[in-house]
């Protein structure tokens, strides 16, 4: 009923016949309206990138929380696997930092660098696979939403609309958390915080891959609103809930 009631009110009268019966049909009515409202922020979204849920802005309100709490200002930000740009824009807006973006889809940055616009932030959105990320730059903030679902998984009939490599990852969802870690342990200022969406049964094996990779860091579990494990926030120093 509220996805009727939102094609009602965003799609012309001549075009919502059309856009119901894809409704019904399973298509992601955010998609067919073109947008969604994400923290504050209006994001432009198309089957080139996934559409951004709740509890993505549960992990942006959450990283700005710990920002504070790290004493982090004016932080340099990667953002990894970036796809609309919406966890760097809604950052940028609530933030004063600096950001670098990148996700492998060409298509994503370019819809990505059209949400910086229609939200009037400047950042820096790059094409590039985190495999073959290189740089010497130093940065207070990483923060990604990767993909995590593993490719056995019972999901939402209506995520087959969105970018498969967005959502599923091999080493049954791990995958991703151990390449990144790797590629940027030696990009962290001092002072650093590392902020993750998670599968909501992958958190200890995550915490084992962090000690690997970051074996002096401190790694934090959280849940999202449905109080399911859902993020990690890892740091030099310890945080506290």
């Amino acid at each position: 009923m509220i996805d009727e009631e939102l094609i009602k009110k965003y799609i012309p009268k001549e075009k919502q016949t059309e856009a119901l019966k894809k409704l019904k049909s399973g298509y992601p009515v955010q998609y067919i309206i073109g947008n969604v409202e994400f923290y504050d922020t209006l994001i432009k979204v198309n089957e080139d990138v996934l559409i951004p849920r709740f509890e993505t802005e549960y992990l942006v309100d959450k990283t700005i929380k710990y920002l504070s709490y790290l004493n982090i200002n004016n932080p340099n930000i990667l953002d990894i696997g970036t796809g609309s740009g919406c966890i760097a824009i809604a950052l940028k807006k609530h933030l004063n930092c600096e950001i670098d973006a990148i996700d492998i889809s060409a298509s994503a940055i370019s819809l990505a660098k059209e949400n910086a616009a229609i939200n009037n932030v400047n950042i820096n959105f790059t094409t590039k696979d985190i495999h073959e990320f290189n740089t010497n730059k130093k940065y207070d903030l990483v923060i990604s939403n990767p993909p995590y679902v593993p490719f056995n998984s019972n999901v939402d009939e209506k995520i087959k609309y969105e970018p498969q490599n967005a959502i599923y990852a091999k080493d049954n969802g791990l995958y991703f958390y151990d390449l990144i870690l790797q590629k940027i342990k030696d990009n962290l200022n001092t002072n650093y915080l590392i902020a993750f969406e998670i599968g909501d049964k992958e958190g200890q094996e995550i915490i084992n891959i962090i000690k690997k990779n970051l074996p002096n860091s401190y790694a934090l579990l959280e849940t999202d609103y449905n109080n399911y494990e859902r993020y990690i926030f890892i740091s030099n120093n310890e945080l506290a809930k």
